[in-house]
């Protein structure tokens, strides 16, 4: 019994001391610090509970902390935001796509990373035991600080605590599972919001085309060079009926609410709890849906997105959200020995202008394209200036899948719309670092019955994504 009370002692201390490293590093809150123990004697119960030893016990509750904060620490680095509780759901994704992730780590971090998760399944198999009163007790203290979190999460002065969402505010003042338990709470207590029965009325035109172009950004912005402006963004932005900064809440990552926005037109302020990743909720808000609401007018809508359909669950949530037909990775040849990894942008046009030419009843086709997703090294030596000619390159290919729409589109000579945007800011280490301008460059154009392209009044407009929604609304109505 002694023995256990130590283990216990020394795993709550370590784990406190491992949360003082949490970026931002400032003193917690008492109530946090509550959170905080009982959530690791819970984790701790549920080891012991499953391997019988109160040892290992402690050292995976303290193991699984260290690789919280080593995490959240590198996500907030590159991505300028901690660890959220929306994150951990995207543990599958990891072991199915690690290349997404594993690069947001330096060297020393993937090396401790992997000796680590090496030396606790040695450490799991070795100490396994059949103990089953150790096992019951893993139990009782599981249960019990369970118990104690659900009371507590409910009164004072719990209950009034992060009420709002500020990640980076909360996590300083009440930790990392603090912030994480307080998040979640108050998103699983988030109603879905009351259906929408509208559809688009009176739509003016027969296709629209959106394109959600992966980390789009213009380098004469990233960089501060106006040489590298994109001569095919800047050719769009001149003939554009709208056209100006989208404002994404994202940076280097979190394509998923940018998408959001413009396909569901819910803002950031209604969302609550549910802006960090929308796609998890989308289901209950599938009848605000720009095609759920164009379906009801008698329009065909078709996604496209070359990448695996179920990240974000896309598979289920753009059918339910009106799309009539998928096209994922099935449907594109994949890119050859010595090619990019990811399907070009190029080839998303072919698909999408095929099925724009062979389609004359009304329809939305929307795209996000993958071609331009990093790792983007920065050009090392003085002579090549604060750039990444990776970057250039790829952010090229959209520069050009944007020519060539309005061009083609120009040629069906149909009323038509082109939505074109980016949907994050690159993060490139060293170049393009968090805490900056988060915007990226969106242009609206529409096209006549002869295929001439109607100009507005050229005004940039700083837009959020869901306004963006509206707007593309009110110019399919116009």
């Amino acid at each position: 019994m002694g023995r256990t009370f130590l283990i216990i002692l020394l795993l709550l201390i370590a784990s406190v001391l491992a949360d003082a490293f949490v970026r931002p590093r400032r003193p917690r809150s008492l109530a946090g610090y509550w959170l905080h123990l009982w959530t690791m004697l819970a984790a701790a119960g549920l080891v012991q509970l499953l391997f019988g030893n109160a040892l290992v016990a402690g050292l995976v509750a303290l193991g699984v902390m260290i690789l919280l904060v080593v995490v959240s620490n590198a996500k907030n680095a590159m991505l300028g935001e901690p660890l959220l509780f929306s994150d951990l759901q995207l543990l599958v994704a990891v072991f199915r796509h690690p290349q997404f992730y594993l690069s947001a780590l330096r060297p020393w971090q993937l090396v401790a990373l992997i000796a680590g998760a090496m030396a606790l399944i040695g450490l799991l198999a070795w100490q396994f035991v059949f103990d089953i009163t150790a096992r019951l007790a893993g139990l009782g203290q599981l249960l019990l600080a369970l118990l104690i979190i659900r009371g507590s999460v409910v009164a004072p002065p719990w209950n009034r605590l992060a009420m709002e969402p500020d990640a980076i505010t909360d996590m300083a003042r009440h930790g990392l599972i603090g912030s994480i338990l307080l998040y979640w709470w108050r998103w699983w207590h988030t109603e879905d919001p009351p259906a929408c029965t509208a559809e688009v009325m009176k739509p003016s035109t027969s296709l629209v085309v959106v394109v959600q172009c992966e980390s789009f950004a213009d380098p004469a912005d990233l960089f501060g060079d106006p040489a590298l402006a994109l001569p095919g963004l800047a050719a769009a932005r001149r003939k554009a009926w709208a056209q100006g900064r989208l404002l994404v809440s994202g940076f280097g990552a979190y394509t998923q609410r940018a998408e959001y926005g413009v396909l569901f037109g819910r803002d950031e302020d209604v969302l609550g709890f549910r802006r960090y990743d929308p796609y998890l909720t989308a289901l209950g808000e599938s009848s605000h849906a720009l095609p759920a609401r164009l379906a009801r007018a008698g329009w065909r809508s078709l996604f496209v997105h070359p990448h695996d359909l179920g990240f974000y669950g896309r598979n289920q949530i753009m059918p339910a959200a009106g799309f009539s037909e998928m096209l994922g990775p099935e449907a594109f040849c994949l890119p050859g020995r010595g090619e990019h990894r990811y399907v070009s942008d190029a080839a998303i046009a072919d698909m999408m202008m095929a099925r724009a030419r062979a389609s004359d009843a009304p329809v939305l086709i929307h795209a996000v394209t993958i071609e331009n997703h990093g790792p983007w090294p920065a050009d090392s030596g003085a002579s090549h200036g604060k750039r990444s000619s990776a970057y250039l390159h790829l952010v090229g290919k959209g520069d050009a899948m944007l020519t060539r729409l309005i061009d083609e589109i120009s040629a069906l000579k149909r009323p038509a719309i082109l939505l074109f945007y980016g949907d994050h800011r690159p993060s490139i280490a060293g170049l393009v670092d968090p805490g900056g301008d988060r915007d990226t460059p969106y242009v609206l154009l529409r096209f006549g019955p002869d295929g001439a392209v109607l100009e507005g009044n050229g005004t940039p407009q700083d837009l959020t994504p869901a306004q963006l929604h509206h707007l593309l609304v009110d110019s399919i109505t116009a």
